[in-house]
């Protein structure tokens, strides 16, 4: 059965809808930023680049990085973004635009993101890179799937438990990376751990500044929580939506973290960009192998 057209909204050229991407605009392994003006960042270094549209926050590139096709996609912030950029990018490749039928033979996309983020462990410096081995989805945004297959129930009650967490609050989802890319991108530059993905920029991450917090300790406990080899490392706002979709829709996916600032240190990377240049780079050259 087709899918409607007010499900899957297509451009009068046939591009999906936000992105105004066609199939033949991407390849199998994307970079995902958050500032659409760091997709330059990164492009800058490709020996060609064949494609350039952007709409909205949504900007894309695709180009050839040392003889490998990638493909750079700014998805602005929040994982209400992400639902959208990995739900179009699924039907670039998995459905067909001009019968609206999902494929027969379907196309696995490789996903890494990198991003920056605020470490919540003493131990884990500015300057350093963070992998995520699970995110930790505080948001909610994934409830409106089916997620029973992709979540780990021991480790979300063992959370849900040691936090005191808010029943009125959506339950958290915890979701694995992509082992695949975990091993292809890991070198003794990674920190790893679990990344907490928050639905906002301020009260969702403990930020006060003139409205009163549910829970002013959350942050405390998040920093302490540890069961079984899983402790919480870094907070951000994409990477629990990435890894939950591209389980639901049988992509890889790995979130890759650029630590500017340490939370229970109070300390801000004296030089952010470098930090940055350096995980786009390192990037680059892991999926140009």
């Amino acid at each position: 059965m087709a899918i409607q057209e007010s499900e899957l909204i297509l451009n009068p050229d046939g591009s999906v809808y936000h992105l105004n991407l066609l199939p033949e605009h991407i390849s199998n392994n994307i970079i995902f930023v958050g500032d659409q003006d760091r997709v330059e960042k990164i492009t800058k270094y490709f020996d060609s680049i064949e494609f350039t549209i952007q709409k909205r926050e949504f900007k894309t590139q695709t180009g050839l990085y040392k003889g490998k096709r990638l493909t750079v996609i700014s998805t602005g912030i929040g994982p209400d973004n992400i639902d959208i950029v990995l739900n179009e990018l699924d039907a670039l490749v998995n459905i067909d635009l001009k019968t609206r039928q999902p494929k027969d033979t379907l196309t696995t996309l490789n996903i890494v993101r990198v991003g920056t983020s605020g470490s919540l462990q003493k131990d884990i410096p500015v300057d350093s890179f963070v992998m995520s081995t699970h995110a930790l989805d505080l948001n909610g945004m994934l409830h409106f799937y089916q997620i029973d297959a992709i979540s780990n129930n021991d480790v979300e009650d063992a959370f849900i438990k040691f936090t005191n967490w808010d029943s009125n609050k959506a339950r958290p989802i915890v979701i694995n990376n992509s082992k695949t890319l975990e091993a292809h991108f890991d070198s003794p530059k990674m920190h790893k751990g679990m990344t907490a993905t928050a639905g906002g920029f301020y009260a969702s991450q403990g930020r006060v500044l003139r409205l009163p917090l549910s829970d002013s300790t959350l942050n405390q406990k998040m920093d302490a929580f540890s069961y079984k080899g899983f402790r919480i490392t870094n907070l951000e706002m994409e990477t629990s939506a990435i890894y939950g979709l591209s389980k639901l829709l049988g992509h890889n996916a790995l979130s890759l973290n650029a630590i500017i600032a340490n939370r229970p240190n109070g300390t801000f990377s004296e030089d952010p960009k470098k930090v940055v240049e350096n995980l786009i780079q390192y990037t680059l050259d892991k999926l140009a192998e």
